[in-house]
């Protein structure tokens, strides 16, 4: 079972890419929500304020992924979905990467963008830590505190890491497992009446 999805280990350092007197500047971003894209883009428009496109693209999800693409008035596809195919060829997720465009005076045509936003997501991803990470899921256990030492050894044996606990007559802990593990674990605590188990988002 597939279980791992490769995305950057931080920040990429910014980069610059020259073509025709046109500045293009270069930055990736590891990501983990739209609304964290949005506020990425917020910053660098405040940042590069002279600029005049801020093209980008990005990939949410390690299974169902979710992109988008956008050309931010340079013509269609001659931005976005270059930066996209970056992201595809280096075969990362959770990941934004924005290419910031001061203009030089020299048109480019469509071909010279093309390259140009192709380069500059090449040059950007090529500098950064790519890292692989494991597919977690996420389960909610509860039951009575009589049985916590059990739970705990059962979580500590399996290498579940537990993200959120309640600690009283009746106890709930919340915790990720790696998806190869998670069904022989499932099978562990649904074995057990006493305590129930439920997978959340």
């Amino acid at each position: 079972m597939n279980d791992t999805y490769r995305t950057l280990a931080q920040i990429s350092p910014t980069l610059l890419f020259k073509e025709k007197k046109s500045k293009f500047y270069g930055i990736a971003f590891p990501v983990e929500s739209e609304e964290e894209i949005k506020q990425h883009l917020e910053d660098l428009k405040r940042h590069y304020s002279g600029a005049g496109h801020f093209c980008y693209a990005y990939q949410l999800g390690a299974e169902n992924t979710v992109y988008r693409a956008n050309d931010d008035g340079e013509p269609n596809n001659s931005a976005g979905l270059p930066i996209y195919g970056q992201i595809q060829s280096f075969q990362l997720t959770n990941v934004l990467v924005v290419v910031i465009r001061f203009f030089g005076g020299v048109k480019l045509g469509i071909g010279g963008l093309i390259s140009a936003y192709k380069n500059t997501a090449q040059m950007v991803l090529q500098e950064v830590l790519i890292i692989e990470k494991t597919i977690d899921l996420n389960y909610v256990l509860t039951f009575e505190y009589k049985n916590l030492s059990k739970v705990l050894r059962i979580l500590k044996e399996e290498n579940a890491t537990i993200s959120n606990q309640k600690l009283e007559l009746s106890c709930e802990i919340t915790f990720l497992i790696r998806k190869k593990n998670a069904e022989k674990l499932f099978g562990i605590f649904t074995s057990y009446p006493e305590i129930s188990i439920k997978k959340i988002r």
